[in-house]
């Protein structure tokens, strides 16, 4: 008689929460996320030291949250209207606590560094989900880590959408563990770092429903993508700025509504073949895709469904930047590719499978496309006036005062409720809730040389307002009448 076979209980694919902390506590990944979030900080805050960082979008984020913080009104008068009438961007409300603590721009330089940094938790997750190796996990969270947009994106001011990366990869390891109150949680937050963020969150519905066989998870995702889309463009960013969304300009040639544009791509397929086949977006797929090309596999390609629409808004957009891996706009694109290589890997169809290689061909495409050769140039634009610089903006008082300054200047001086920057047509009307106007004509940014000289000239010709510093070509006026409290 033969001898009955010992059952084996199945090892389950996806640890439950508890446990997965627990190894990621005693993980290698503690050193990354630190080390990584280290090195983002002191660079992005290096960039702001050196007056490198701009008013557009730093300093429209550190009035907007310094201003919830105090529990006013959050109006950006670098805009001209409420903060949702922006981006939609709820979930920068969370940030107010922060500046409550001890309001600081460099907040945001931290949150985004951590943010950015720590989405190499959930890249490893779901790699070990997939059921790799312990070594080639660790290598698509150095994959996340090295890609050049997460470099760029963080010197590149601040935007909500840095906030991103974490939750929706997160959102992604939850809808296959079957967490519906984590992936739900995820999502909404998702939905919350920008308008521009639902289609995706739309299409990747589409994504869990056809092809991960996920049907509340896809179901929800869409629901809340279309509903949250349609609610952010066609309510409450033309309730609170007046148009429908920021960057329709960008499409004009398309339609002049966000609907007529969607409508003109259904309707007329060639425009994007048009715009697909020309060389500023072939250059760009080629640097998008060249950091993981060597995990790109035909057969698993349909995460990449999700990212379709970020993907259209910047082929199709007449904004070169938005064509390039230097912006935050490919960001939403990553997770998906990464959950992409992470499925080739697990199906043996990769290029690599190497952790030593696949890690020295990130280091590659790191150091080819990522901007931190910005180290080793622009700050030499910078130190002719830098000390002039400190020392006007010592002689503003914090959070006290409206000021007329530039762009290189606004993200110093943003944290109060009036600050603008110098604008020619609208001068008389910013002048008369200015106490202060800061201008450096030797640093000044590239559309605005012109436009400063000009607005020195007027600032000199104002009875109520007095030079109460030049040096280097910087220059601040005071009113005459304004005592800081």
């Amino acid at each position: 008689m033969p001898e009955p076979v010992p059952s084996i209980d199945p090892v389950p694919s996806t640890p439950p929460w508890h446990k997965q902390i627990a190894i990621w506590r005693s993980h290698f990944l503690v050193g990354w996320i630190i080390g990584a979030t280290t090195v983002l900080f002191i660079c992005s805050s290096i960039r702001h030291w050196l007056f490198k960082s701009t008013a557009f979008d730093l300093g429209i984020y550190d009035q907007v949250v310094y201003l919830m913080s105090q529990g006013l009104p959050a109006i950006s008068t670098y805009l001209g209207f409420h903060h949702m009438g922006n981006h939609t961007a709820f979930s920068v409300y969370l940030l107010a606590p922060l500046y409550k603590l001890f309001p600081s721009t460099y907040w945001l330089l931290l949150v985004q560094a951590v943010c950015l940094a720590l989405g190499a938790l959930p890249v490893w997750m779901l790699a070990r989900q997939a059921g790799l190796s312990q070594s080639l996990s660790q290598a698509m969270a150095a994959v996340y880590l090295l890609y050049p947009v997460i470099f760029n994106v963080n010197l590149f001011d601040f935007h909500p959408e840095v906030m991103m990366p974490p939750a929706l990869l997160f959102a992604i390891w939850a809808a296959r563990a079957d967490r519906k109150i984590g992936f739900c949680l995820a999502i909404v937050f998702v939905l919350g770092c920008k308008d521009a963020l639902s289609p995706v969150i739309a299409a990747m519905g589409l994504w869990l429903l056809l092809f991960e066989k996920r049907r509340f998870y896809g179901l929800f995702a869409l629901l809340t993508g279309v509903s949250w889309f349609l609610i952010a463009t066609q309510w409450i960013i033309p309730t609170l700025s007046g148009t429908e969304a920021a960057a329709v300009k960008r499409y004009a040639y398309l339609g002049d509504s966000v609907l007529d544009i969607a409508k003109n791509l259904i309707l007329q397929p060639g425009i994007l073949l048009s715009h697909i086949f020309r060389l500023s977006t072939l250059t760009y797929l080629l640097l998008l895709l060249g950091p993981i090309a060597w995990g790109l596999s035909p057969r698993f390609l349909a995460p990449l469904l999700s990212a379709t629409p970020t993907l259209i808004f910047n082929i199709l957009s007449e904004a070169p930047g938005q064509r390039s891996l230097q912006g935050q706009y490919s960001l939403p694109i990553l997770p998906f590719l990464l959950v992409a290589v992470i499925a080739a890997l697990a199906a043996n169809r990769t290029w690599l499978r190497s952790r030593r290689w696949i890690i020295l061909w990130s280091l590659i495409g790191f150091l080819a496309i990522s901007k931190w050769t910005w180290f080793l140039t622009e700050p030499q634009e910078v130190k002719p006036v830098w000390q002039a610089n400190r020392e006007a903006i010592a002689l503003i008082p914090r959070h006290q005062g409206g000021v007329i300054t530039d762009n290189y200047l606004g993200a110093h001086l943003s944290q109060r409720p009036f600050v603008t920057l110098i604008r020619t047509r609208s001068f008389k009307q910013d002048i008369q809730h200015a106490d202060y106007v800061l201008l450096n004509l030797k640093h000044v940014w590239a559309s605005n040389t012109e436009k400063s000289t000009k607005i020195l000239e007027r600032t000199q010709k104002q009875p109520e307002f007095e030079l109460i510093y030049k040096r280097d070509q910087v220059y601040l006026f005071k009113r005459k009448t304004f005592t800081p409290s």
